[in-house]
């Protein structure tokens, strides 16, 4: 990542200088997604190498304040648990795997405590769930993981929840999970010391398109199905858009200025499944997002994927995953965070 023979040449400092490095203090959950971290913490870690002056320090803090392990098994050891910190610290909480339950009333307590204090909180990954279950997010923007966007409109209506790679709403800071990360350090960096320093950290990080609050984090459709064809990835763009009140194949070929033979031609041509099947597929991953993620009970769940019987919900559910949409939810039942 950076070279070990060649050094950059300090660059000089353009924010005023408090004599003080800016604090980080990062809060693993329990099985956080290791990315999102190491692509928060080495952007700060560079700024004061390029640099060649401490502009940012940061301590590691848990509920226990002894050892936490990541998604993909790597523990970690911890600076701290979840003390009382300056109003001058930045939080980082970095969520990821079932991060309901890791999301407990201790660490809810704690980021309400903080937030009261006036200190900025930044959810990473999946960790925006955290702020909006401690209340932090009311009347505010934030974005989340795409996996996790369908089950936090659910059960959080009072935020506006966006599809941007990260949200910066006042004090309060949430990132699409993933190499996101990176995208928000270098805006912060910015923002603190001027946008040389943030290009020059970018560069070590061989970072060559930097993302804005603009962008989105997901590939665009035709890159995600591997096919070019603008009248299909604009059908699959109003599939998506309309899960819960499904357009029939006869109004979506309306849509595009396309007969339903057409329409029905375009998607066994290039996707091997008709229309109808594309829509349920789409419908029924959503659904098992939900069963997944949340306690909506399954007939709640079937509504919002657009299935008006249950019955008909499990029996299509069970042919695409060999499962009842029952049984799902009770090999996925969370435990209540205490």
């Amino acid at each position: 990542m950076d070279s070990s023979q060649t050094l950059p040449v300090p660059l000089v400092d353009v924010a005023t200088d408090s004599g003080r490095p800016r604090r980080f203090v990062f809060v693993l959950l329990d099985q956080f997604t290791m990315l999102c971290f190491a692509c928060a913490i080495e952007p700060l870690r560079i700024a004061n190498r390029v640099s060649g002056k401490e502009l940012y320090s940061w301590v590691i803090a848990g509920e226990g304040g002894d050892k936490v392990a990541c998604s993909n098994g790597v523990e970690f050891m911890l600076d701290m648990g979840l003390d009382e910190i300056t109003r001058d610290d930045t939080v980082m909480i970095c969520g990821g795997i079932d991060v309901q339950r890791a999301t407990t009333r201790s660490l809810m307590n704690w980021i309400r405590r903080e937030a009261r204090r006036g200190v900025t909180i930044a959810g990473l990954c999946t960790a925006g769930y955290s702020l909006a279950k401690a209340g932090l997010l009311d009347g505010k923007r934030a974005t989340i993981h795409w996996e996790n966007q369908d089950s936090f409109t659910e059960e959080f209506e009072e935020v506006t929840l966006t599809k941007s790679v990260f949200v910066m709403d006042g004090n309060r800071i949430t990132t699409a999970g993933g190499t996101a990360s990176i995208d928000l350090m270098l805006k912060l960096i910015a923002d603190d010391h001027g946008e040389e320093l943030a290009g020059a950290v970018a560069d070590q990080l061989i970072y060559s398109s930097i993302r804005t609050d603009q962008d989105t984090p997901r590939l665009s459709i035709p890159t995600r199905i591997g096919v070019r064809h603008p009248k299909l990835s604009q059908v699959i763009q109003i599939m998506e858009q309309n899960l819960e009140e499904p357009i029939s194949p006869a109004l979506l070929a309306k849509e595009v200025s396309l007969s339903t033979r057409q329409l029905e031609r375009l998607f066994r041509r290039y996707l091997n499944r008709s229309p109808k099947r594309y829509y349920m597929e789409l419908r029924l991953q959503k659904a098992r997002n939900l069963l997944m993620q949340t306690d909506m009970s399954v007939i709640n769940v079937a509504l919002a994927c657009g299935f008006t019987s249950p019955s008909h919900f499990s029996k299509c559910y069970r042919a695409h995953y060999n499962n009842t949409p029952y049984r799902e939810r009770g090999t996925q039942a969370r435990r209540v965070p205490g």
